[in-house]
């Protein structure tokens, strides 16, 4: 086994396919997500390569880097070679990356469609396993002042604070407020309790002056607007 072990180190690798030595000549972006992962474990196992390992962690997340962002340190332990602190670095890694994407949505900060919208909100919730309910407050040029979560929920709801939100939208001095809620469910289809919160909370706006711009269910991949379907 020890023979075994040995002829698929990676050390035995030709220098061009061993990941770390892959990205020093030719940069991150032409290394796979497995050799990406692979760099992070740092060893695989008696029977797999570090990238061999990292490859079955991936197909376990249908070659999903947004569903393997969704596992916990428990879901990785079960994998062979993966320890505590190994799962820790794949999960540090990939909320970083998410972290990255909203720094980047949020450097154009202007918001004056349901899709620039998304794009803030997307990194935020669209791949949660529960709800919750996001405000994103804008001056009077539509610039995005704060963004900040009102409401937590479960699987099948959650419910926002009127008070919370306006309050929130009157300490900032904001104008205008963008409404979002995920559906981990995957569906944009808004229901009923979604339709009559909105209508609640536009009708709040306009007596205090605050405008509801839109109000998005966010998904992984797609969005519903209220705005955009004429229901705001």
């Amino acid at each position: 086994m020890a023979g075994k072990a040995e002829k698929m180190g990676i050390k035995n690798w030709a220098e061009d396919d061993r990941p770390r030595e892959k990205m020093r000549a030719k940069g991150p972006a032409a290394l796979s997500d497995a050799e990406l992962i692979a760099i992070l474990l740092g060893s695989g196992n008696r029977d797999e390569t570090a990238v061999d390992l990292a490859k079955r962690i991936l197909q376990s997340s249908k070659n999903n880097l947004n569903e393997l962002g969704r596992l916990s340190v428990e879901d990785l332990l079960p994998f062979k070679g993966v320890g505590e602190a190994k799962a820790i670095s794949i999960i540090t890694a990939l909320e970083l990356g998410k972290r990255r994407r909203l720094s980047e949505a949020l450097e154009r900060q202007k918001v004056t469609s349901s899709s620039e919208a998304f794009e803030v909100l997307q990194p935020l919730i669209g791949d949660l396993a529960h709800e919750e309910f996001w405000v994103v407050f804008l001056n009077s040029s539509n610039r995005v002042r704060s963004a900040k979560c009102v409401s937590r929920g479960g699987l099948t709801g959650t419910m926002a604070d009127l008070r919370m939100i306006f309050k929130e939208a009157l300490m900032l001095n904001a104008p205008a407020v963008v409404l979002a809620h995920n559906h981990p469910s995957g569906s944009v289809k808004p229901s009923s309790q979604d339709k009559s919160l909105t209508r609640k909370i536009a009708a709040a706006g306009n007596i205090m002056d605050i405008k509801i711009i839109d109000h998005l269910i966010i998904t992984e991949h797609q969005y519903y607007s209220f705005a955009d379907e004429g229901l705001i």
